[in-house]
């Protein structure tokens, strides 16, 4: 299973270069291709081209920041000029800052200050490129690397498939995005992660396509106001990376890196194969094992079960998801898991425990989506079905489900688990012997608050 969703992901990344090659060959070129140190194989192919600069789009990882900056100064060592542009993200990191001069640790307010930016247009699509005489070897296939082949209908990939997903999208998705993206049912989200992921559609192009449907049709303004909030997300964790690199390998607040996980082995396997006898948790993980794919809301979840009723370290969760999504981002993924375990920048992050029953009433009332991963539990009634440990054993029957053998009991009891989560947390703070840090932006909230209260009544 490991295998087929690996092999989703690179399937995607070849068939968009694939994609890519015959969009160069259409303009008059080919596309070049070398494996090595980029610092050689950039400058050697630079060189070879006789070319005056080389340009290319920056990236924000600790990881690719280093990469470029190192082929960037052999470059210019090496006479050539380097243009750089900024691409990834709607407002680059730096571009806004807090009123103390730092850099915004949380979103609202991150939110609000890149709202005063407007969104840049688009490039204009190039149509005409130069030829050349690089080696432009073909592509590898996934049996050449080693990976099980895997089908492309799950997730097409290129261009013209991001396209047609944002097309799709604008015609019968952004009208229900603000009231039902929430639910993993419904046809409500974009799906564009995994193409904005490895620039097979641009940012800029998305928010702009979503503005003008705005623009049309009255209607859809709201949900186009909220898409963008949400797109937001994205760049609000690219800067806190960006910013907070520590993040890639430990708690943004680092005091939680002192959390005692009393997860076990078997928990996490339990977890990660879609088997802990909670149906939206086991559901989101099959899905994922599946397509390469969860929805968000199921992401938010399967994240806090891990870690606040199985008490395993998010990084296991956030490694496991980075292995076996589509769309894994480093930032997106990891801001996401420190969100859900509660070691991320929110100011009170411990309290925030999903109850996996509840939250499947409330996302899957009428269970569409737990009966498309979990067959096993289809023909329970829904007042059951995200609680089948509590159905009468006659409805249990009825339906074909023998708990511990069709499908598992509850791995664990929420309640305890919920209290024994909130306990892990204390010894924290216990051991802090003071509050937990402080970003700066809730000491000026706090500071706003203290102003406020201490103002005579009017």
């Amino acid at each position: 299973r490991e295998t087929r969703a690996r092999s989703a992901r690179v399937r995607f990344v070849l068939e968009s270069l694939a994609s890519l090659s015959r969009d160069v060959a259409a303009a008059g070129s080919r596309l070049a291709l070398a494996h090595g140190d980029p610092v050689t194989t950039v400058v050697a192919a630079a060189r070879a081209a006789k070319v005056d600069a080389v340009h290319w789009n920056d990236e924000y990882e600790p990881a690719a920041r280093d990469r470029d900056s190192r082929v960037e100064a052999a470059l210019l060592a090496a006479g050539i000029r380097v243009q750089r542009f900024h691409d990834r993200l709607i407002v680059p990191p730096g571009a806004v800052q807090s009123g103390s001069g730092t850099p915004y640790t949380v979103y609202t307010p991150f939110r609000k200050a890149c709202e005063g930016l407007p969104i840049p247009e688009p490039f204009d699509r190039v149509t005409r490129l130069a030829a050349h005489d690089l080696p432009a070897p073909p592509l590898a296939t996934l049996a050449q690397l080693g990976l099980a082949e895997t089908t492309t209908a799950a997730w097409p990939a290129g261009e013209a498939a991001a396209e047609a997903r944002l097309a799709r999208f604008l015609s019968t998705g952004l009208a229900r995005y603000a009231s039902d993206r929430d639910f993993p049912a419904q046809p409500a989200v974009s799906q564009l992660s995994a193409d904005l992921r490895f620039g097979t559609i641009g940012i800029r192009r998305v928010a702009h396509a979503a503005l003008e449907a705005a623009r049309l049709d009255d209607a859809l303004v709201e949900p186009t106001v909220k898409y963008i909030q949400e797109l937001r997300w994205r760049d609000f964790f690219a800067h806190v990376l960006f910013h907070f690199p520590h993040v890639a390998t430990g708690a943004f607040r680092p005091e939680y890196d002192a959390l005692r996980w009393r997860g076990t082995d078997a928990e996490f396997e339990a977890w990660s194969q879609g088997r802990t006898g909670y149906p939206i948790v086991d559901a989101g993980m099959r899905e994922l094992l599946a397509t390469g794919f969860v929805h968000n809301r199921v992401r938010m979840i399967v994240a806090s079960f891990l870690t606040k009723d199985l008490l395993v370290d998010w990084r296991r969760g956030e490694r496991w998801f980075m292995q076996h999504l589509i769309d894994g981002d480093l930032a997106s993924n990891n801001g996401g898991w420190q969100w859900a375990a509660g070691t991320g920048t929110d100011a009170a992050p411990y309290f925030r425990i999903f109850n996996p029953i509840t939250q499947g009433m409330r996302f899957d009332g009428a269970g569409t989506y737990v009966r498309r991963w979990c067959p096993e539990l289809a023909a329970l009634p829904d007042d059951q079905l995200h609680h089948p440990w509590e159905a009468p054993p006659l409805t249990l029957a009825a339906a074909g489900v023998v708990l511990g053998e069709t499908y598992p009991f509850p791995i664990v009891d929420h309640a305890e688990r919920r209290q024994q989560a909130l306990d892990m947390y204390a010894e924290v703070k216990g051991t802090t012997g003071k509050p937990l840090t402080e970003s700066p932006d809730e000491r000026m909230a706090k500071a706003a608050r203290l102003r406020k209260a201490r103002k005579p009544d009017a």
